[in-house]
């Protein structure tokens, strides 16, 4: 199972996200919805990182699938707007493929 909990601040803003574990739909190699999250995350970072060049905070552990990632303070709409991009890729993964393999948790901070 893929855990994803994403913080929103105050104004709604998403400015961090954790991902951890695996789906298990499938083989190592072979499991597409784990392969899906891992692009959206890792698409969403390198964007981020590329065409925004906001600092962030990041914590990564490949055995368990940990991405910890925030955005550091003086953030950018575009940067926002990049991880609710995400968001919503996430969202319809969980809304096809189901709860048993990605759960999404929303905080507020």
């Amino acid at each position: 199972m893929i855990y994803i909990t994403i913080y929103k601040n105050q104004k709604h803003e998403y400015t961090a996200f954790n991902c951890i574990g695996h789906a298990e739909y499938g083989e190592a190699g072979e499991d597409i919805v784990c392969a899906a999250v891992s692009v959206l995350v890792i698409n969403t970072i390198n964007s981020i990182e590329e065409l925004v060049s906001d600092d962030f905070d990041i914590a990564t552990e490949e055995e368990s699938g940990l991405i910890d990632f925030s955005l550091k303070e003086d953030y950018s709409k575009e940067a926002v707007l990049l991880i609710r991009s995400m968001v919503l890729g996430l969202q319809g993964i969980q809304n096809n493929y189901g709860n048993e393999y990605i759960t999404l948790i929303f905080k507020e901070v």
